[in-house]
């Protein structure tokens, strides 16, 4: 990787629960900018970055939460470089700074630093197909539980309420069964998820819901 062309941008990432800050560095300048922290401040981001003419982008942040995995995937799938690094080395490159304030503009201005000077390794996404089979497998466990919730109530209401949980329990449960059956298929578009789930359909004891939790996070089919 060749990150020393003057055409490659930087950009550092301080991402929290909410909203993330970024600095773009390029050509010995650098822009802020924050942006909310889902899909539409993703959109955003590359409009911005569009209006830099930003084509090369390295994007580096801190590996402190799950709060920036969704915007790594969108930067990476957009054929942008991504760095997830510790925060620890951020923290030492802070220290040979002489850097004590800390906002979130500074950390990202700290991040963008970091990424062009010490160009980290980049970080490579689960597949596409492991991350649409977790985000199935998501959907089932939340409407799963969303009925139960329903069934709890069920037990409590008046009689006046109780036909329209009914019906909402029979809703959830088609949208329940819709899911697990999109998740079977999407598992037999895939051979190696196909095999994999074979071997552990061979594991007395394992249920299908096991196997597709399974499957969804512990299951990497590039390796």
């Amino acid at each position: 990787m060749n990150q020393s062309a003057s055409n490659l941008s930087i950009l550092g990432i301080d991402v929290s629960k909410g909203k993330f800050d970024v600095a773009l560095l390029r050509e010995g300048k650098c822009k802020h900018k924050r942006f909310l922290n889902n899909l539409e401040g993703f959109k955003k981001l590359r409009e911005w970055l569009a209006e830099y003419k930003v084509e090369r982008l390295h994007a580096c942040m801190e590996s402190t939460s799950t709060y920036g995995e969704a915007l790594a995937e969108y930067l990476h799938d957009r054929g942008f470089m991504v760095s997830i690094v510790n925060p620890a080395r951020i923290k030492g490159f802070a220290q040979s700074e002489l850097i004590r304030s800390k906002t979130d503009k500074v950390d990202a201005s700290l991040i963008a630093r970091f990424c062009a000077a010490m160009k980290p390794s980049l970080w490579t996404p689960e597949s596409k197909e492991i991350r649409e089979l977790r985000s199935l497998v998501r959907r089932v466990d939340a409407l799963v539980e969303m009925r139960q919730q329903e069934i709890n109530r069920l037990d409590v209401s008046d009689a006046v309420i109780k036909k329209t949980i009914e019906n909402h329990i029979d809703y959830l449960t088609k949208q329940i069964d819709s899911i697990k059956e999109q998740i079977n298929k999407h598992i037999d578009r895939h051979p190696q998820l196909r095999d994999k789930q074979k071997l552990l359909q061979s594991i007395p004891g394992v249920g299908e819901a096991t196997i597709h939790l399974v499957l969804a996070n512990f299951a990497n089919t590039e390796k």
